[in-house]
């Protein structure tokens, strides 16, 4: 459960990483006022998003639990998908300009963008576990830790690692979408029982 719980929050941080990555490259130096605006913006919708996502899943769960993994994978290998494409893809000049800004015009568009998955997420864990709580925290923690790094990272070497956060985020969730899934149809139950 810990590892899934870190894919998950791994996984779903990468955006807001990626993206602090960019605003890192519109500055000349940070500040501690810019290191908590991604922090708190990033954080606390990436921990948002997912417990609205928990709840309005909530009251469906006995409709899809037949379907759960299938759901699961679904969701995470599209929002994998998509995350490695928007690596893959050039930046926009738009893109560009509102990177260098940190008021909320500019911060809440991008915390509600990059939090999309996290609402997904919160779905899928709502027909696969009780616990939300340490699922939430997790990913708050871990994308407020991470969106800080971004900003060092892309003030400090450039946009060479921008790409590669979304591209390899993209990847760790449509690989845990897919090892749920293979976990739910028996895959590796069966595969324990031939070895052994």
């Amino acid at each position: 459960m810990f590892f899934e719980v870190f894919a998950i929050s791994l996984g779903v941080s990468m955006d807001a990483f990626a993206v602090s990555i960019s605003k890192g490259l519109s500055i000349r130096r940070t500040t501690a006022r810019q290191c908590a605006s991604v922090a708190l913006w990033f954080g606390g919708f990436q921990a948002l998003f997912p417990l609205i996502g928990y709840f309005a899943a909530a009251g469906l769960r006995s409709y899809i639990t037949s379907v759960d993994h299938w759901i699961i994978f679904g969701l995470l290998s599209a929002i994998g998908a998509n995350m490695i494409r928007e690596g893959i893809a050039e930046q926009s000049d738009e893109e560009h300009r509102m990177a260098s800004s940190f008021g909320w015009h500019a911060m809440l568009p991008l915390a509600v963008a990059t939090s999309i998955d996290a609402f997904a997420v919160g779905i899928g864990i709502s027909v696969v576990s009780e616990g939300i709580w340490p699922i939430i925290i997790t990913i708050g923690i871990m994308t407020a830790a991470l969106s800080i790094a971004g900003l060092r990272i892309g003030n400090v070497f450039g946009s060479r690692w921008r790409k590669p956060a979304q591209i390899c985020g993209g990847s760790v969730l449509i690989l845990l979408g897919l090892e749920i899934l293979l976990d739910h149809l028996g895959f590796f139950e069966a595969v324990r029982a031939m070895l052994s």
